[in-house]
């Protein structure tokens, strides 16, 4: 007879199986059944690589081998050489049309005080402490009419002392500053949407608790719905706080210049800008009632997303046919991890947003979705898709040369580092300090040897919940 298991063995193994589930990923319900079928996916496709990376391991080992015999390339090696010319040549064309949209990109000027929306402003807060609070003083100082303000704080069931620091900043902002407090902590995602059901603003502005916004910010982050008619979205201009003494917040704010200042204002040439950032975004009222059920009850793989609410809300409005631009007089300065440990984790849960994301993209970006060209649509999800899809041979062709030509890659990518940061250095250097564009070279070398693993982590982890640099407790 098997032995009893006791009420307490009982809760043990429970919570062993709650561990592997927050660890696999796997999907355990209230029967204990597992739904496996995403991570047999993620072995098959795992065990699929492994096979490829080691046919062409040896591919290109023969290949190598007979051209420094003969000098004659196997019709493999042709064929392959033939497909990494078409990756380069679009990779040019692509970089030099989104360098000719942004020098055709110009921010919107502020509109005066009588044509400013009324706007509602949701601060989302976990465990924040005092940020917060700096959060809030700095939107009150906003250079905005204070009858068209709504700010709503959110403490989505902080553990430290954030709900104080909200209780005096209302003590010091009165009515203008309402303060709520979720009754346990339920992710960033449900913070937020309490907030756009409280709201009454034609425009709705999120603004994470650790940034700081600049006293023009507000009126010219949403001046672009006055100016445009069919704009839904638009996407605040990221600068980094923490970025006085740690190297890689040094590294990070070059790195968002790039993706701010010269990325998204080419896309918002094109009317669609792929991502509102957390940080400091603004959205249309009527955009955001329009897909607000679909984005709160949004899953993937069956399971509920509670990651990824900025690029999710982004494409649930460009799906509507509006315009997402990009302000870069609209600034904010956030917090950035200072450590590996939490840089690679924020890339990782950014990497789980862009494969879902992509994948919902992908559903409606060939369809006719909007009027007028779809053309810049269409190429910047190409892009995208195509840098995620190479990810996996990108690193088995690295791992390749690593072990057969170490000194030639070594070389080579220094050499391809040199090049490529060169252009970032220059644009970084030309609009802000030149000592600091420097960091540009230390960021490349760090992504190609230190980060490369995420995007293949995050395509084979796309299921995985969880906010990582917050804690396992919490859902933000």
């Amino acid at each position: 007879m098997a032995p009893k298991i006791t009420p307490s063995e009982e809760s043990t193994i429970k919570s062993n199986l709650q561990k592997i589930k927050e660890y696999f990923g796997f999907t355990i319900d209230d029967n204990g059944d597992t739904d496996v079928s995403y991570n047999r996916i993620t072995l098959i496709s795992t065990i699929a690589l492994i096979i490829i990376g080691i046919f062409l391991f040896n591919k290109f080992h023969g290949d190598f081998a007979q051209f420094n015999e003969d000098r004659k390339s196997s019709t493999f090696g042709f064929a392959f050489l033939i497909l990494a010319g078409i990756l380069f040549f679009f990779k040019a064309f692509y970089f030099i049309y989104i360098a000719y949209r942004y020098f055709k990109y110009k921010a919107i000027e502020s509109v005066s005080n009588e044509e400013l929306p009324t706007c509602t402003i949701i601060v989302p807060a976990y465990n924040e402490g005092k940020q917060v609070w700096d959060t809030l003083m700095s939107l009150a100082e906003s250079d905005y009419p204070i009858e068209k303000m709504q700010i709503l704080a959110i403490d989505d069931g902080s553990l430290d002392d954030t709900w104080d620091w909200m209780v005096d900043a209302k003590k010091r902002l009165g009515d203008r500053l309402e303060i709520l407090k979720q009754p346990e902590n339920k992710g960033k995602r449900h913070a937020l949407y309490r907030g756009f059901n409280l709201g009454t603003g034609d425009v709705f502005v999120t603004v994470d608790s650790d940034s700081i916004v600049k006293e023009d910010t507000l009126r010219n982050l949403v001046s672009p719905f006055v100016a445009d008619k069919e704009c839904g979205a638009v996407a605040g201009n990221i600068r980094v706080l923490n970025n006085k003494k740690e190297m890689l917040p040094k590294m990070l704010d070059v790195s968002f210049v790039m993706s701010f200042e010269f990325v998204r204002s080419a896309e918002s040439t094109l009317n669609s800008v792929l991502c509102t950032p957390g940080a400091l975004a603004a959205y249309r009222s009527s955009a955001v009632y329009a897909c607000l059920p679909e984005w709160i009850n949004q899953t993937f793989m069956g399971q509920p997303s509670d990651i990824g609410e900025d690029r999710a809300m982004t494409n649930m409005i460009l799906k509507q046919g509006k315009h997402v631009l990009f302000q870069k007089n609209a600034v904010a300065y956030t917090n950035v991890p200072e450590e590996y440990t939490g840089l690679y984790k924020m890339f990782i849960r950014w990497g789980r947003s862009n494969v879902r994301e992509n994948i919902a993209m992908s559903k409606y970006v060939f369809t006719n979705f909007k009027e007028g060209s779809k053309f810049g649509s269409r190429l910047l999800f190409i892009s995208q898709s195509t840098r995620i899809i190479m990810s996996y041979p990108f690193v088995l062709f690295m791992l390749f040369f690593v072990l057969t030509h170490p000194f030639l890659f070594l070389g080579s990518t220094l050499l391809s580092i040199l090049v490529t940061s060169t252009f970032s250095v220059l644009f970084y250097s030309h609009h802000y300090e030149t000592k600091e564009s420097i960091w540009a070279y230390s960021y490349s070398i760090l992504y190609t040897f230190g980060l490369f693993w995420i995007t293949p982590y995050a395509i084979a982890t796309a299921s995985r919940r969880g906010w990582l640099t917050r804690g396992l407790a919490e859902k933000r």
